[in-house]
């Protein structure tokens, strides 16, 4: 075996390929390593692993200290709240030395049972059934992730689908609970998420299509052995297909949906052999959810919409009539300070998820004339939350008849925190406080909030004012140990982003970060355009032709942070995955003296590349994300001028980066950072990639194995931080 130190860095054979599109003609040295079935692509990843091992093997003892600590703040034997789904009480119990969960069940007590059981850490629990062990089956496999569960009205059946590859195609098969055996019953290659027909006599599944996307809904009869009935394809490659059911049973649903526009089909669920049925027909830009409501002892439909404005309002239609103007009601009407973002239905009331001051907030509205004024929907009642920078959101809230809200609480230095929401009393009750062992005390922490000036000149379109410029405010959120950092003085600062499909990026708890905080970096989120912090508009200020407004707030963000005496260029590190990994490939290239080093994680950085192809997966869908560049001489040219792999340039000093892959990622393929390590490397530059041979798009599955890749990344970023 060769010595590890004689290890020079892989050089990727040169292999020119060309492709020419709108009169453009590109030479490509490094695409040869799509083919993960040459043995020549597999050598040179190979090669790439242990050339980055070799490089980071002063970091063993460091990675090691980390995993300890991460380990040692983690209760391992643990117990989740228990939600109630029928007769039983479901929860998910984890166990010392064990990869994975065990999911359980315990019985209710009565049907006015709503108290879930105060469950003991490695105590049994009176009637407990194991109804799924995940341990059990990710025995002898690499890779292991659940991507189906759910049970039928009854409670006698699981519906449950694995992938042992990490693919995201998974095995879907059906478990008599009472005697924890499974029925013949074998459906390969289904997408996540199967769904029981309420007389449980039916599962209705997705499957995808050559590209990965989820493009039709089939109807499976347990315990057949026959041909599975094709319910409903998606001929539109725009579009992905999803299959559920309304929380009140009354109907099933499926889901049409790209990234501007949706449509629900609905089909009453007594009859899972009929027909579905569309609610509003598809209209270009027009996003909508449905859920089914009983208001007044009358049936509605209630439709959480984007048709009369950017932010959405919520709409109640008859079920008989939805597109009946006359018939129609607005519950909560449009606000262009509140993105709302999602309404649950339950037999008295609604809950209503919303987004103001860049912070997620969850209220109630009762229902049957609450207020008297005949409406049927009472006031909005915001659940009082009070941290500056928090995250509140919904939890599992499976049944229409429950008198309570399942709510989840955390931010930067709160823990994740279980309440449920008593509706009528209006007592927010607490249940759990996920514990971090070893005497955490949050008052040793301080969150806060900055804000850095895009520099474009925009007005600012935010309500969520304070400490804004006359130019378009990007809020940061921060977090650091307050004996180890001084405000104004410059720190190891680690600044994370994303911004892109709207998502956003809270400022949640995190065990694993305290290793960070407690050796004096300040963590930071840049809440850049592309993402969902500020509405609609935000998010439409980040994508297409605007993309460039991501990469830019993202090194606005860090200016601002070295301007005001946070960090300096030599302790900053960034770090995105996926479409923060493509943010990651663009400040490299466009603002590199600002970072001393970059962690990608599987990261977007052949963007106009993939989206160039759409026999790639999910390319199609992804143009009303990004422009169709195949297509769009314009969105072609926008692309190319920002993407990662087309613009490293000669003869600068990059950051130090370290790419982390994986060879069976269907999302972002591996061969993206493979391809941008190669061209970096040719242009003078030190990355270093890891590629995990046995993941997909999420990493390695198993909870040790996750904490032993997050000490790898923690390890690298403390080292280029001078704190290893």
């Amino acid at each position: 075996m060769a010595n590890p130190e004689s290890l020079q860095p892989p050089r990727a054979a040169k292999i020119p390929i060309r492709r020419t599109h709108h009169g453009d003609t590109v030479t490509d040295d490094y695409e040869w390593l799509r083919d993960k079935d040459d043995a020549r692509v597999i050598a040179h990843l190979t090669a790439e692993n242990a050339f980055a091992e070799q490089q980071t093997a002063h970091l063993e003892p460091l990675r090691a200290a980390l995993f300890d600590e991460i380990k040692a703040r983690t209760r391992e034997t643990d117990l989740s709240v228990p939600v109630r789904d029928g007769a039983w009480w479901y929860y998910t119990r984890t166990i010392e030395g064990k990869q994975y969960g065990v999911h359980a069940r315990a019985p209710i007590d009565s049907p006015d049972d709503w108290m879930p059981p105060t469950l003991e850490p490695g105590r049994p629990v009176p009637g407990e059934v194991v109804v799924l062990d995940d341990n059990i089956e990710a025995e002898g496999r690499d890779f292991y992730s659940l991507g189906s569960f759910d049970t039928s009205a009854d409670g006698g059946l699981l519906a449950y689908a694995v992938d042992t590859v990490g693919d995201e195609r998974y095995t879907l098969r059906i478990r008599d609970l009472a005697t924890g055996t499974d029925l013949p019953d074998v459906v390969e290659n289904t997408a996540a998420g199967a769904t029981f027909s309420p007389d449980g006599r039916f599962v209705f599944y997705p499957t995808v299509d050559d590209a990965w996307r989820p493009d039709t809904i089939w109807r499976h009869e347990v315990g057949s052995a026959g041909e599975d009935t094709l319910v409903f394809t998606e001929p539109d490659e725009r579009y992905w297909v999803g299959v559920g059911i309304t929380r009140s049973r009354a109907y099933l649903q499926i889901d049409v949906g790209s990234s501007v526009t949706s449509e629900t089909h609905l089909l009453a669920a007594a009859t899972p052999e009929g027909a579905f049925t569309v609610v509003w027909p598809r209209l270009e830009g027009v996003e909508y959810s449905v859920e089914h409501a009983v208001v007044d002892g009358t049936d509605k439909l209630l439709l959480t919409h984007n048709a009369n404005g950017d932010n959405f309002e919520l709409l109640e239609v008859a079920p008989d009539a939805p597109l009946d103007e006359s018939r129609w009601h607005a519950v909560l009407a449009h606000d262009p300070e509140v993105r709302l973002e999602s309404v649950d239905a339950f037999q008295t009331h609604l809950s209503v998820e919303y987004r103001r001051d860049a912070l997620s907030r969850v209220a109630v509205i009762r229902l049957a004339g609450a207020d008297g004024d005949g409406s049927g929907y009472g006031p909005l009642e915001e659940l009082p939350f009070d941290e500056l920078l928090s995250v509140t959101g919904t939890g599992s809230n499976p049944e229409w008849t429950q008198p309570t809200l399942r709510v989840g609480f955390t931010s930067f230095v709160t823990p994740s925190t279980v309440y449920d929401y008593d509706i009528g009393t209006g007592e927010l009750r607490q249940l759990k406080q996920q514990p971090v062992l070893g005497g955490y005390d949050s008052s040793a922490y301080t969150q806060r909030r900055a804000w850095a000036d895009a520099g474009d000149g925009d007005i600012d379109n935010g309500s969520d004012t304070e400490g804004t410029t006359a130019g378009t405010s990007i809020p940061l959120s921060l977090v650091y140990r307050t004996d180890l950092v001084t405000p104004g003085t410059p720190a190891p600062l680690v600044l994370y982003g994303y911004g892109s499909y709207e998502a956003s990026i809270d400022p949640s708890f995190s065990v694993a970060r305290l290793s960070l905080l407690d050796r004096g970096v300040v963590f930071a989120i840049a809440h850049v355009r592309g993402g969902g912090e500020r509405g609609r508009w935000w998010y439409e200020q980040g994508k297409k032709l605007s993309k460039r407004n991501t990469f830019t707030d993202f090194a606005a963000a860090a200016r601002h942070l070295i301007e005001a005496g946070d960090t300096s260029p030599d302790q900053l590190v960034a770090q995105g995955g996926s479409a923060g990994g493509l943010l990651m490939g663009a400040v490299a290239n466009d603002a590199p003296e600002l970072f001393a080093g970059i962690l990608a994680q599987v990261p977007f950085v052949d963007a106009l590349t993939s989206i160039l192809d759409p026999s790639l997966p999910l390319t199609v869908i992804e143009w009303d994300e990004w422009g169709d560049p195949l297509h769009d001489a314009e969105v072609y040219a926008y692309m190319k001028s920002y993407s990662p792999y087309e613009n490293i340039r000669e003869g600068i000093r990059y950051p130090k980066i370290l790419a982390v892959t994986s060879l069976n990622d269907t999302r972002v393929l591996y061969v993206e950072p493979a391809k941008w390590v190669a061209r970096l490397r040719e242009a003078g530059a030190d990355p270093l990639i890891k590629i995990e041979l046995t993941a997909g798009h999420g990493g390695v599955s198993g909870r040790y194995e996750r904490w032993k890749e997050t000490a790898y990344e923690y390890a690298w970023m403390l080292d280029v931080l001078g704190l290893a």
